[in-house]
């Protein structure tokens, strides 16, 4: 029973988990700039992995989408496709998990159901790593910027889906490694009972079908004995006939 309320608890985190990677990867504000001149002229510029935007005190934004994807910066590719794979194995995880928990009634036997369980988690983890790894590269890249001296353009600050993204990366590696810790400790709870009963099962076949073996170590055979000196004696003139 709680092992149920374990693969619950952990379906939830991960689902939750990439369903806040998933939103990460449209939302506007990944890195944000502002300009503050004077009261009325203010200007915020904000970027994400598919455009560069700007946004007047007014509330009007004029973006401009990048214009190819082999010109554009190494780490917004890598970032990019990173997100695009935590999306997917999101998505097939939350699959798995539902069919390899135990509260639902599809999948086949215990075993082959804690097979895909283990599997969703694993998929989980990595949807989690691939998130966590794109935010992390896109902060990077703009620390270096913003603390570089030498660099002359404009310099951006993290920004809210940096946030969300790292929230949701971290909620899908524990929901993962709860599916498959809860999995592991089933299967070897069940091993062991197992090998138990096999155990006991042989040794009542082995003591059954010997019962002189038995009759023996209920009426063991004494020792002779030696301490007569007078058959000690007889032997001895016996030994060479």
């Amino acid at each position: 029973c709680c092992k149920m309320y374990q693969e619950i608890l952990a379906f939830i985190l991960s689902s939750s988990g990439w369903v806040l990677v998933s939103s990460t990867l449209p939302t506007d504000y990944w890195k944000v700039s502002s300009l503050d001149g004077t009261v009325i002229t203010t200007a915020t510029y904000w970027s994400n992995l598919w455009k560069t935007c700007v946004t007047d005190s007014t509330g009007v934004s004029n973006c401009k989408d990048f214009p190819s994807m082999l010109a554009l910066d190494g780490y917004i590719q890598a970032c990019r496709g990173l997100m695009i794979a935590a999306v997917c194995l999101g998505f097939f995880g939350s699959i798995f998990a539902l069919v390899g928990m135990k509260c639902t009634k599809v999948g086949g036997s215990d075993s082959s159901k804690g097979r895909i369980a283990c599997f969703a988690g694993v998929n989980f983890i990595l949807s989690g790593l691939c998130s966590l790894t794109a935010c992390s590269l896109y902060a990077h890249q703009i620390t270096s910027e913003f603390f570089d001296p030498l660099f002359v353009a404009q310099k951006y600050e993290l920004g809210a889906a940096l946030f969300i993204g790292w929230a949701g990366s971290i909620l899908c590696i524990l929901g993962g490694s709860m599916l498959c810790f809860s999995i592991a400790g089933t299967s070897t709870k069940s091993h062991s009972q197992t090998r138990y009963i096999y155990r006991g099962a042989a040794s009542h076949s082995h003591i059954s079908s010997h019962p002189k073996a038995q009759a023996k170590a209920v009426n063991p055979r004494p020792p002779p004995d030696y301490s007569d000196a007078s058959k000690m004696q007889h032997f001895d003139k016996n030994a060479y006939v």
